[in-house]
């Protein structure tokens, strides 16, 4: 689970809370709230088909549950896939176990005999169009991050026009008034804590699947053009930063 997702959500809730405590009910509408609220999902459903605006649950889920793996521990399982085909050539590889479905699909492309143009090629089609689903996936988040504070506004002029309509009630005006602009602190709250920066941090997990294909591109590479497990660490060993670097061949020594 990312940890820091519900974090930074409860975090920014709790102090919005805090400071509101003491007329919290004050900023309860709930009115206001399905003029946000429904008129962001019926913007996405204007924006997207149907299938893709009702991704947006799932998008929102991921952000909670993606575990990112690590590329040290990738490295080291490439450098020992290789070590592997250097004792008993590439058809050794069959009997390996292999979890992450992009290397499995890699090696055994080289298991049967592809070229490593042509294993590259496939590989790198699997990686375009991945990143050009996830790029749809955050455009959802994006442009309901967008359209949120535009409803808030609108729910606003929609509170004014109803307030002017009452105007022969002097005391009914600072009410309405203040129901008004209730409805543009809830889009802009729902942009700003939920929509946009979700966006950011699929973005941030896309970045950091994309490096990780790359590297498993690298080594599946390496060992269908037979290089030494030496080789494949040098290749390898440079997605890392170096302190990282460092750290994965003071691993490997020992």
């Amino acid at each position: 689970m990312e940890i820091s997702t519900l974090a930074g959500l409860l975090i920014a809730v709790f102090f919005i809370a805090f400071a509101i405590r003491e007329d919290i009910g004050a900023f309860v509408h709930v009115n206001s709230m399905m003029i946000v609220l429904g008129g962001t999902f019926g913007t996405i459903l204007v924006r997207y088909p149907v299938k893709m605006a009702f991704r947006i649950v799932s998008l929102v889920k991921k952000t909670f549950v993606t575990k990112l793996e690590s590329p040290d521990e990738m490295i080291k399982a490439i450098i020992n896939l290789s070590v592997e085909a250097k004792k008993n050539g590439i058809l050794g590889l069959e009997k390996v176990k292999i979890e992450n479905p992009f290397l499995k699909k890699g090696i055994q492309l080289a298991i049967d005999g592809v070229e490593p143009e042509l294993i590259d090629s496939v590989l790198s089609i699997d990686i375009a169009t991945t990143t050009q689903r996830h790029e749809n996936g955050r455009a959802i988040l994006v442009s309901a991050g967008d359209a949120a504070p535009a409803f808030g506004m609108i729910g606003t002029l929609i509170g004014l026009v109803l307030m002017l309509g009452s105007m022969d009630d002097p005391k009914a005006i600072g009410p309405g008034m203040a129901v008004a602009i209730i409805t543009t602190l809830y889009g802009s709250l729902i942009a700003n804590i939920v929509f946009l920066p979700l966006a950011d941090k699929l973005g941030f997990f896309h970045e950091q699947e994309m490096l990780l294909k790359q590297l498993i591109l690298s080594g599946i590479l390496a060992i269908a053009n037979g290089d030494h497990p030496a080789v494949v660490q040098e290749k390898l060993s440079s997605f890392l930063n170096p302190d990282a670097r460092q750290k994965l061949e003071e691993g490997i020594r020992k």
